[in-house]
């Protein structure tokens, strides 16, 4: 399982919402299993809709 926070402390250098859209769907392609969402990301531009957005990317493994 990999969480948020995680990816978050991992890739540092995510500096935009799109940044972190990105990394998520790396590590879901990278066969990770399970995605847990534990912190709100503090970009400027995170969609009021953040969760569902980074759980279909997830899920979705596209």
């Amino acid at each position: 399982m990999i969480w948020l926070s995680e990816i978050l402390i991992q890739e540092h250098q995510l500096t935009s919402f799109d940044d972190l859209q990105a990394a998520v769907r790396k590590r879901a392609q990278a066969g990770e299993v399970l995605f847990g969402i534990d912190i709100k990301p503090q970009f400027g531009d995170t969609p009021a809709n953040w969760e569902s957005v980074l759980e279909s990317i997830f899920t979705d493994k596209l």
